[in-house]
C-alpha cells in the first residue's frame, strides 16, 4: 500500500472518528410526549452509561407548586423544558432550572371541574398546545408564554377534561375527552394549529348507524357508555396512523346494565390520522366490569425480523404486542398479578388483580433498541369490587354502579421482555408503584423513578440500579435525557400528590441531574413548612380551588367520592373544629399535608368548603 493511501485512509479514519465524535456531543431535542411519535422513548445517547451512572448527581431544581397532581410528561426544545401543572404551563432552562416564563390559567368554568390533573403539552409552529381541567383547548406562544387563542371544547358539568398531551399531525392538534368514568361519550377530536378550528372527531362510544353501535346492546347506555382517553397519542407517519388507547365503559362495576361488547371502550383504536377514519382496532377487554382501562399510549417499533408491532399495557395486567400489518396477536405477557377474569356477581363482591388503581397506568411501554427489549413500568395492587343494587346515570360526578376497596398492600415493578416474543427477560421490583415514565438509552441506562420519590438508572441488561436517589416527592410524569453543550442530562418531575401516591409526599418540582454533579444539593425531602400567621375568616371559595387541586384526586371533585370517602354532608359528622384537625392529623390512609404543603389558612379555608358540601 502506498503511502498516499495510507495517508489517506487516515484522513478519513480521523475524519469518521470526529464525525462520531461530533455526532455525539451534538444538542438533542425531546419534541414529543414519549421523545418522538412513535412513543419509544428511546435515546440514543452514550454520555451516561453502564460504567460511570453511579457519578450522577443533582444539578437543580425548581419548585412549581406546594402541592396537587404532577404528571406532566416534558419537552425539550432548542434548550427549554415545557411542562406543564393542572392549570400552569412553563418554560425553564434545559440547564439551569431558570424559569423563561410561566402561563396561568384561570379555570373560567363557575361549577368546579371534574379532576384537575394534565400532563403536558405539544408543539407546533412556535406554539404550544394543551388541555385544560375545564374544558378548554389553549394555544400558547413558545416564546412569549402569552395565550394565542382559547376555545371551549368540552363540557365539564358533564364530567368532561383535557388530561392528555396532544398529539401533531400535519397542521392538526390532536386531542381526546378524559372523564370516562363520570359517564361522559368519549371522542377524540383535531382541531387547525393555526385558527383552533375542528376538523374532524371520532367518537369512542358508537351510537346510531355508527360502526360498532351494535356492540352496545342496551343502545341508551351508549350515551354515557365512557371511553375517555388519558394520556397521549401514538403516531405512524409513514401510514398516516394515529393509534389511541380508550379507557373503560361507564358505570364501570356494572357490566349487565350495557350488555354487549361495548366498542370502542379498553380497545387500542388506529384512526386515520388526516381524517378520523376508523382503520382498525383491538379490544383487550369486552363488556369489561372491573375497570381495566386501555389509559396509556402504545409504542410503535419493528422487532429484530422486520416486523412491524405495536406493544401496549392495559390496567389488566398484561403488556401486549400486536403485528401491525396483520393484525395479529404476536405476544400477551402478564407484567404484574393477575388473577382469572371473573364477573361480579350482582349486589355481590370479588377480589380481583389489578385493581382499579393497577396494571400499567398513564405511562406505557418503551423500546430499548439496543437489546431488542420492551420495557414498561407497572402498578402491583389489588381490590375488592362490589357491584350495586341499581344504576341511575348522574351527570358530572364518578359513575360506578358500584364501589371498590384497595388493598392495603401495593408495589410495583419494572419488566423487560423479548421484543420478538413477550418472554420475562427480568424485573425489577419498586417498594411503590411505579407510573414515571421509562427511558431506555443507547448507554445501556434506563431512567424513570416511583412514587416511593426514587429516581433509578437501571442496567438495560439485568435490570440491577446502577443509581438510586431520592428526590423528596413521588414521581409519576415524564423522566427524559438530552444533550446540551456536551453534556447529558436526565429531567424529571417529582411531587405528585394523587390517587396512586402517598409514598413520598412532597411539592410539584422539576429536577436535573448530570454526571459530576454536586450529590449534597439539598433534596427536601418534603416541602418546607410555612409558619402560620393570624387566622382570616375561613374563605371557602379558596377552600374549594385548594381541594380541587389537591384533594379532589382522591375525594372526588365534587367530593363526592372515590379512592377516597365521599366528603358530601361531611359537616352532619363532624363540625368545624373536627374538621380542621382531621385535615391536620389524618389517618394513615391519608397524605399528611400540614404544615407543608397546607398551612393553617388553607386548612380552615378547605373545612369551610367541605362544611358547606
Amino acid at each position: 500500500m502506498s503511502k498516499i493511501t495510507l495517508l489517506s485512509l487516515m484522513l478519513v479514519t480521523l475524519s469518521l472518528h470526529v464525525a462520531a465524535e461530533t455526532a455525539a456531543t451534538s444538542d438533542t431535542q425531546w419534541l414529543s410526549y414519549n421523545g418522538t411519535v412513535n412513543g419509544q422513548r428511546f435515546s440514543e445517547l452514550t454520555q451516561i452509561n453502564r460504567s460511570n451512572a453511579s457519578q450522577l448527581g443533582e444539578i437543580c431544581r425548581v419548585k412549581v407548586d406546594e402541592g396537587g397532581a404532577f404528571q406532566t410528561g416534558i419537552l425539550q426544545i432548542d434548550g427549554v423544558l415545557y411542562f406543564t401543572s393542572e392549570s400552569d404551563t412553563l418554560a425553564v432552562d434545559a440547564t439551569n432550572c431558570a424559569v423563561r416564563w410561566r402561563h396561568h390559567y384561570v379555570i373560567e368554568e363557575p361549577g368546579g371541574t371534574p379532576f384537575q390533573v394534565n400532563r403536558g403539552v405539544a408543539s407546533a409552529n412556535g406554539k404550544l398546545f394543551r388541555g385544560t381541567s375545564d374544558g378548554r383547548l389553549l394555544a400558547i406562544d413558545m416564546i412569549t408564554g402569552k395565550t394565542v387563542w382559547k376555545f371551549q371544547i368540552g363540557d365539564p358539568s358533564q364530567g368532561e377534561f383535557f388530561s392528555a398531551a396532544p398529539q401533531i399531525y400535519e397542521g392538526l392538534v390532536i386531542i381526546g375527552a378524559a372523564g370516562g368514568d363520570w359517564g361522559i361519550r368519549g371522542r377524540v377530536m383535531a382541531f387547525d394549529t393555526e385558527t383552533g378550528r375542528e376538523i374532524w372527531r371520532f367518537y369512542t362510544v358508537p351510537r346510531g348507524d355508527e360502526p360498532g353501535a351494535d356492540s352496545w346492546k342496551n343502545a341508551p347506555s351508549a350515551r354515557y357508555g365512557g371511553g375517555g382517553t388519558w394520556t397521549t397519542y401514538t403516531l405512524d407517519m409513514s401510514a398516516g396512523e394515529l393509534f389511541v388507547s380508550v379507557g373503560n365503559p361507564t358505570p364501570d362495576f356494572m357490566p349487565a346494565h350495557r350488555p354487549g361488547a361495548n366498542l370502542y371502550t379498553n380497545s387500542m383504536v388506529v384512526l386515520n390520522a388526516a381524517t378520523g377514519k376508523l382503520k382498525w382496532y383491538h379490544q383487550l377487554v369486552s363488556n369489561d366490569g372491573r375497570d381495566l382501562d386501555l389509559g396509556a399510549a402504545p409504542m410503535l417499533y419493528f422487532n429484530s425480523k422486520g416486523d412491524r408491532i405495536v406493544a401496549f399495557g392495559g390496567k389488566d395486567g398484561y403488556l401486549y404486542g400486536v403485528n401491525r400489518e396483520t393484525h395479529k396477536l404476536v405476544y400477551k405477557t402478564a407484567v404484574t398479578t393477575v388473577t382469572p377474569p371473573t364477573r361480579i356477581p350482582h349486589t355481590q363482591s370479588i377480589h380481583s388483580c389489578p385493581g382499579v388503581v393497577g396494571g400499567v397506568e398513564w405511562n406505557g411501554p418503551a423500546f430499548d433498541r439496543t437489546h431488542n427489549a420492551v420495557v414498561v413500568g407497572t402498578v402491583d395492587w389489588c381490590n375488592t369490587l362490589t357491584t350495586a343494587a341499581s344504576f341511575e346515570y348522574k351527570p358530572g360526578v364518578f359513575n360506578f354502579g358500584g364501589s371498590f376497596k384497595l388493598d392495603e398492600k401495593r408495589s410495583g415493578w419494572i419488566v423487560s421482555v423479548d421484543g420478538d416474543t413477550g418472554a420475562p427477560r427480568w424485573k425489577f421490583a419498586t417498594q411503590t408503584p411505579q407510573v414515571a415514565g421509562v427511558t431506555p438509552t443507547a448507554g445501556g441506562v434506563i431512567f424513570t423513578g416511583d412514587v416511593a420519590g426514587n429516581f433509578y438508572a437501571l442496567d438495560a441488561q439485568t435490570g440491577k440500579p446502577l443509581y438510586q436517589k431520592a428526590t423528596g416527592g413521588s414521581l409519576a410524569g415524564g423522566v427524559i435525557t438530552y444533550m446540551r453543550n456536551n453534556k447529558q442530562y436526565v429531567a424529571l418531575t417529582t411531587g405528585n400528590v394523587s390517587r396512586i401516591t402517598f409514598g413520598a409526599i412532597g411539592s410539584p418540582t422539576l429536577a436535573l441531574y448530570a454526571l459530576g454533579a454536586d450529590n449534597a444539593v439539598p433534596r427536601v425531602a418534603a416541602a418546607a413548612a410555612v409558619a402560620d400567621g393570624p387566622l382570616k375568616t375561613p374563605d371557602p371559595a379558596h377552600g374549594a380551588e385548594v381541594f380541587g387541586r389537591i384533594c379532589a384526586a382522591c375525594h372526588g371533585g365534587r367530593a363526592e367520592g372515590a379512592v377516597g370517602p365521599a366528603l358530601v354532608g361531611l359537616a352532619k359528622r363532624l363540625d368545624m373544629a373536627a374538621t380542621i384537625q382531621w385535615i391536620k392529623n389524618p389517618s394513615a390512609k391519608m397524605p399528611k399535608l400540614y404544615p407543608a404543603q397546607l398551612d393553617a389558612q388553607a386548612v380552615s379555608d378547605v373545612a369551610a368548603y367541605l362544611q358547606g358540601r
